[in-house]
Order: structure tokens, then C-alpha cells, then sequence
């Protein structure tokens, strides 16, 4: 009788893994796109300093909702029905961008776009997860965050290609999430519904049917799954159970993680200029760190089960705080000093990122995973969406430095949280994970 946790890797498994990282990819080229198209944006459309970082952190806002909203609507409707949805929305906020005329619309654009880019967090991650057999669980929720770094460097490099195209450069950049966006509402078209979440509404004989098209074998049951009717978590009673220590911590150190990573992809060029790269080389520089960023994760996927959760989230958190702390103490260095310490923070920092994927989904069980990566993730943007709007105003009444250090001081804080209270997971089953 085949087990959902131990059946062999297979090409579903693969593609599904793709067609989940539509999200992040999608994700991570709007959040970067926009530190390109205000270069241009902000003469055309007259933006003051508040204006910079309102839209910068516009998306972040919209995750903020999105994550949420996706987390209960996916927990409450199934993965299926809201995996395309959600694209579709980005789609249409996109292509939108292109005919603002106003701050104030080009802000309440990029907010809706962030709602469709957060709901699909708790919905991709979620479907992927109650998927994957336990061996391969962390490297290929992690890879989901890899994807984030390929549409991050992609949107730097196609920022930088439509920035010489003219004057409205900026719309083109902004309205062209749409395209990508478009191949992966084609990709995800018929992804099954997931078996656990089936399980868990009663629909035993759906969520066999499932298991047996999956594994492509006529004996696969879900047996193994414990996730029944019976076996109800009032998510209400969320934060007085061991589920609330464990919400802390994944918000605490989400957001932790993100907050210095954001601020750089919102405004990645501006803050490289500051620390003295001129003209066109910070927006090359900014291309080149993703692209490191992307590395860093992918050295992190291979590490994950090696190490385990725990080793990697601290020795992550603790030598790119290092890097950071540098680059706050020596701002006037030669540039290639300061891209070397940048290249460190983007390669030390991969093993937080891959685990802002992994364990919001090992930590909570499957009624309200949804719902509780959804909270987490909406949780740690409040955090994101304020350092990303203080950014330009930082830098310019405080200076590069005191920016630098207080991203540094943050990145120590995640690690302070991770050294009390993260969990080593990867040898456990999916179940397992999320008892208490």
C-alpha cells in the first residue's frame, strides 16, 4: 500500500513545484520592479520622498490583506479552486499600471496587485506541501523562494533593458508582470485538488482518487492521512494553544527576514548609490545581487536536510546580520568592497528565505494551514511595508549608514527569536510536524 509520505519523486511532483512557484516569481518581479520603474515614475508623476515609500510598500500592504483572505479562503474552499484566481487578479492590476496618471492610482493598483501576490502564499504553498513526500518536503517548498530570486533578477534586468526605451519605459516595466503572469494561469490548469484537505472535509473517495492518479498506482490510499473530520482545530482557539507560540515564531522570524530584503529590492539602485556605486553600475549591481540572492537559496535547498532547520536559520541569521553590520560601518568603501559585503548578505541570507517557505507549512496541521501561513505572512509584511516606506525618508534625513545598521540590528533580532524557539523538523512527517 503506497504511503503519501514516502512515495518516490515523480514528474507530478515536479511540475506541481513550477506551476506553485508562478506566486513567487511573480512576487518577487513586481516587488523589484517598481525600485527600477521610480527612477522614471518619480519626475513623470511629481513623487515626494512619502510618496516614494507609500508606493514602494503599496504591495506589501496588499499581501498584508491578500494573505490572509487567500489563507481562510483556501482553507475553507480548497487549493484548487482559488490556484488560478489569484494570477488572473495579478493579470488584470498589472496591465492596469500602464495608464496611471497619479500617485494616488498607481498606489491603489500596486495594493490590489499585492493582494492577489499574497493570497497566493498560504494557497501555492499549502497545495504543494500536502503533496510532497516527506524526503523531498523542505528542499522543494524551499525551491519556491528560489523562484522568488529568478523573477527578482529577471525584473532588474528587464527594468534595466525598458529604461532606455523612452518615456514610458516605466509603464511597460509595471504592466509587464501580465505576461508571465499569463503562462502560469496556462501551466496550473487542471492541478488536482489537494488529498489531505479532501481528507479532512470527509471526501475519503476523492481524495484516494487523488492519491492513485498521483502515485499511478491502483493500491494508493490515503490511509496514512490523519487529517479527518473528527480531528477538527478550532482555529479561534488559535492563539490559546501551543499553535500560538508557534505563530509567533514564524511571524517573528518571517518578518525578521524580510524586512532588510525588501527594503533592498524596493530601492536596491537608490541604496547602492548611496553607498557609491554610480549611475547605471548600482542598477547592474542590484542585478548581480539577486542573482546572488538566488544562489544563496539554492545552497541553502542543498543544506536544508543536511543540517537541518534549526542549524541553517541560525547560522543564516547570524552571518548575514555580520554583513549587514559591515556595510553600516564602512559606507565610504571602494565599490567593490561594498559589493563584496552586499554579495555576502545575498548568499549568507538564503537559508532564512528558504525557510519562510518551509516551516510556516510543517508547523501548523492541515485545517488551518491555509489560514495560519495566510496570518503569518500578513503578519511579517506590517513589519516589511514600514521599513520599505522608511527607506528614502532614512536615507535621506539619516544616511546610508544608520540605514545599513538597522537593517543589521533587525537581522541579529531574528536570529535572538530563532536561537529560543526554532524547531528541527526535517526528519518528521508532515503530521508529525504540526502535533503538538
Amino acid at each position: 500500500m503506497t504511503d503519501l509520505e514516502d512515495v518516490p519523486l515523480n514528474t507530478f511532483h515536479t511540475r506541481l513545484t513550477l506551476y506553485s512557484g508562478g506566486g513567487p516569481f511573480l512576487d518577487g518581479y513586481v516587488l523589484s520592479i517598481i525600485g527600477v520603474a521610480l527612477i522614471q515614475a518619480t519626475d513623470e508623476l511629481q513623487l515626494s520622498s512619502s510618496w516614494q515609500g507609500l508606493i514602494g510598500a503599496s504591495a506589501h500592504i496588499g499581501i498584508f490583506f491578500g494573505g490572509f483572505l487567500g489563507g481562510w479562503l483556501t482553507d475553507r474552499f480548497g487549493r484548487q479552486l482559488l490556484y488560478a484566481i489569484d494570477l488572473i487578479l495579478i493579470i488584470v492590476f498589472s496591465a492596469a499600471q500602464f495608464w496611471v496618471n497619479d500617485a494616488l492610482s498607481l498606489f491603489i493598483l500596486r495594493l490590489f496587485v499585492g493582494v492577489a501576490v499574497g493570497a497566493d502564499y498560504p494557497i501555492a504553498t499549502a497545495l504543494l506541501a500536502e503533496f510532497t513526500p516527506k524526503r523531498y518536503r523542505g528542499p522543494l517548498l524551499g525551491g519556491l523562494i528560489a523562484l522568488w530570486f529568478a523573477g527578482a533578477a529577471v525584473a532588474y534586468i528587464v527594468g534595466e533593458l525598458l529604461l532606455h526605451s523612452g518615456p514610458d519605459g516605466w509603464r511597460w516595466m509595471l504592466a509587464s508582470a501580465a505576461l508571465p503572469a499569463t503562462a502560469f494561469v496556462i501551466m496550473r490548469h487542471g492541478t488536482p485538488e489537494s488529498p489531505r484537505w479532501l481528507m479532512q472535509k470527509g471526501r475519503q473517495a476523492e481524495a484516494t482518487a487523488v492519491i492513485q492518479r498521483v502515485c499511478g498506482e491502483d493500491d494508493a490510499s490515503c490511509h496514512s492521512l490523519k487529517c479527518t473530520e473528527e480531528d477538527q482545530i478550532d482555529m479561534q482557539a488559535l492563539f490559546r494553544s501551543g499553535y500560538g507560540a508557534r505563530l509567533f515564531f514564524v511571524t517573528a522570524f518571517w518578518t525578521c527576514s524580510i524586512i532588510p530584503l525588501f527594503a533592498v529590492y524596493a530601492f536596491g539602485p537608490k541604496i547602492l548609490a548611496a553607498l557609491g556605486l554610480p549611475g547605471e553600475m548600482s542598477n547592474f549591481g542590484s542585478a548581480l545581487i539577486t542573482a546572488l540572492f538566488l544562489a544563496g537559496c539554492l545552497i541553502s535547498l542543498f543544506l536544508v536536510n543536511r543540517l537541518g532547520r534549526r542549524t541553517l536559520i541560525l547560522h543564516s541569521f547570524l552571518w548575514s546580520g555580520i554583513a549587514l553590520l559591515l556595510l553600516g560601518l564602512l559606507p565610504g568603501s571602494p565599490p567593490t568592497v561594498i559589493l563584496f559585503l552586499f554579495s555576502a548578505y545575498a548568499v549568507l541570507i538564503g537559508g532564512t528565505q528558504v525557510l519562510t517557505w518551509i516551516y510556516p507549512n510543517e508547523l501548523f496541521p492541515t485545517e488551518i494551514r491555509g489560514t495560519a501561513v495566510g496570518l503569518a505572512s500578513s503578519l511579517s509584511r506590517i513589519g516589511a511595508a514600514i521599513g520599505t516606506y522608511l527607506v528614502p525618508i532614512s536615507l535621506e534625513n539619516f544616511g546610508i549608514s544608520t540605514t545599513m545598521l538597522a537593517a543589521a540590528a533587525i537581522t541579529f533580532l531574528g536570529f535572538a527569536v530563532s536561537l529560543r524557539r526554532a524547531p528541527e523538523t526535517s526528519e518528521l512527517s508532515l503530521e508529525q510536524c504540526a502535533a503538538l
